[in-house]
């Protein structure tokens, strides 16, 4: 008989998540793992049928169970769920991540063989309709994205971060779990702490997780804009956490919109910076859009641009307000509770 494999948690921030939730955890339960499990899915405020849809896979399947997460902020759910939690590794997963079948047993096997306190893998973006299928090619392009290893793939080795992750619940403990005040950027933080401590952040193009796209344009573009947004607060946070690739999209946001000034009331030269940014995602789409349909193709520059400007955008309007509120906040420690093994 094999060797039994080390207890896993599995822990979900969830709100408004009807359309995929079920298929989410029939992909965790279905896990090709000798190990116990336990899925503990944090509930925000849903308006759809999510608590609905929760309550029935409780009833259906004793490994699962809730929490309730009033505040809907995703870092407050993950906290309430680690909490309620028991086992010694902790695996995220999104109410829209589909893992692959070996998933927790290859990140269970990195750890032991890496030592890291927490590995991950790819984002691995698909969509159901054309939209999607733009968003997942502009998502996982290297114009759309940049070298983020987490979407577009790349050598396993050590990284900044990784997509969701699986910790030793004591680097998870040691680091005060989640910050709070961080609604966005809160994978970033933690594992920006975690490796200050002299943690290991693993990144293996092994783990896979099918994530769905935003549905719509706006969806999209509030997506982004928060993660520009938070992304600054985090930089204003960590002083020496920025790089070169996080700049990219406040720079171009910068120079388009000077461009269009200057057009519009010096020069028609001006424009040549909006129309070559155009040129160059609508040739990057090509290859990027290889397989897909003309309707999923055709929206690839779409939405290439929602995500660089909204994403500029929210980094140049993210307050210093914002991140002083973050810096003055205080992390209280997330342990399990040991009354719940009494």
């Amino acid at each position: 008989m094999p060797a039994q494999q080390p207890a896993v948690s599995v822990i979900m921030p969830v709100l408004n998540e009807e359309r995929h939730l079920r298929d989410s955890v029939r992909h965790i339960l279905g896990q090709e793992y000798a190990g116990e499990m336990e899925v503990v899915i944090a509930l925000g405020p849903s308006k759809d049928r999510t608590d609905e849809i929760a309550a029935e896979l409780v009833r259906e399947d004793p490994r699962v169970v809730t929490v309730p997460n009033p505040s809907g902020r995703t870092p407050a759910a993950l906290n309430a769920a680690i909490k309620a939690s028991r086992h010694p590794i902790v695996v995220r997963v999104d109410g829209h991540g589909m893992l692959s079948p070996n998933y927790i047993a290859t990140a269970v096997r990195l750890l032991e063989e890496t030592g890291a306190q927490n590995v991950g893998g790819i984002m691995h973006a698909e969509g159901e309709n054309a939209w999607e299928d733009a968003v997942a090619a502009a998502m996982t392009s290297k114009l759309g994205v940049g070298n983020a290893a987490f979407h577009t793939g790349g050598k396993a080795g050590p990284a900044d971060t990784v997509y969701l992750g699986v910790f030793r619940r004591e680097a998870l403990e040691r680091a005060g779990g989640y910050n709070e005040e961080f609604i966005r950027a809160q994978d970033w933080e933690l594992n920006f702490r975690i490796r200050e401590a002299g943690g290991l952040i693993w990144f293996s193009p092994e783990l896979k997780v099918q994530y769905r796209p935003r549905p719509s344009v706006r969806a999209l573009a509030k997506q982004y804009k928060d993660y520009g947004r938070w992304r600054h607060v985090v930089a204003r946070y960590h002083s020496g956490s920025i790089n070169l690739r996080y700049l990219a999209s406040p720079t171009a946001l910068c120079a388009i919109a000077a461009g269009v000034v200057v057009g519009a009331a010096v020069s028609p030269w001006g424009f040549v910076v909006p129309a070559g940014y155009l040129a160059a995602i609508t040739a990057g789409s090509v290859p990027a859009g290889k397989g897909l349909s003309l309707k999923a193709r055709a929206q690839i520059p779409v939405a290439m641009a929602t995500m660089h400007m909204s994403w500029g955008f929210g980094f140049l309007t993210s307050p210093r307000s914002l991140a002083a509120k973050v810096i003055a906040s205080r992390r209280p420690a997330v342990r399990r509770d040991l009354a719940s093994e009494v």
